[in-house]
């Protein structure tokens, strides 16, 4: 197998400036709904999600879109893990939905802040017991020395909160992305790729512009 001779020429769509929505939230409605009602994308919300701390090494990891509206888009995670300790010291963040069936992309760059208690507390009120316990089983980027103790301490959580409600853990919650940039890309033939990039000017209001492929 040869890497270099791989290529795919993309035929699936265009892009064009009087097809775009006013803002990049309600293009992105359009676009997720579409992405949903593809099977042959597995999970429409799994986003990279790429922060950096203060020494500038920056790290990337796939988590789940679980909430967006016009303030940005929310992700949840363990409050001691590499990332909320890299946004800590920089919330610059990227994210990267990559929805290559449809060949395209967006492409999101803004600030992260932590949501407050109570969107926390309402997601996690939501979440099957499973991943309510395995909230609380795991220090999320810690040094482990085997799965059997995660499974063992799974297990004591099981029996404890077996008849009663599992408590939001004081460490965990949730983030939300507020973008400044938003890229639409779709992929073309001949690598003549249509991107159009949001850029907020204040506020409320976007620029919209075409980027060359």
């Amino acid at each position: 197998m040869n890497v270099r001779d791989m290529r795919e020429d993309y035929r699936q769509g265009e892009l064009e400036r009087e097809h775009m929505a006013a803002d990049p939230f309600r293009q992105f409605d359009i676009w997720f709904r579409e992405a949903l009602a593809t099977p042959e994308i597995a999970e429409a919300n799994a986003m990279t999600l790429a922060t950096a701390g203060a020494n500038g090494r920056v790290t990337a990891r796939t988590v789940l879109l679980k909430a967006w509206d016009e303030k940005g888009f929310v992700f949840f995670t363990n409050y001691g893990s590499i990332k909320a300790r890299q946004i800590a010291e920089n919330d610059q963040v990227a994210l990267l939905f990559a929805w290559l069936p449809l060949q395209r992309q967006i492409s999101i760059s803004g600030r992260a802040e932590k949501i407050s208690l109570a969107e926390s507390l309402a997601y996690f009120a939501s979440r099957p017991f499973s991943s309510k316990l395995g909230a609380w089983v795991s220090q999320q980027s810690s040094i482990i020395t085997s799965r059997k103790l995660l499974e063992m301490k799974f297990e004591e959580l099981r029996q404890k909160f077996s008849h009663g409600e599992v408590p939001l853990p004081d460490f965990w919650g949730g983030y939300r992305v507020r973008p400044e940039t938003v890229e639409y890309w779709q992929g073309r033939t001949s690598r003549l790729h249509d991107r159009f990039l949001y850029t907020r000017t204040d506020r409320e209001a976007w620029s919209l512009d075409r980027l060359a492929p």
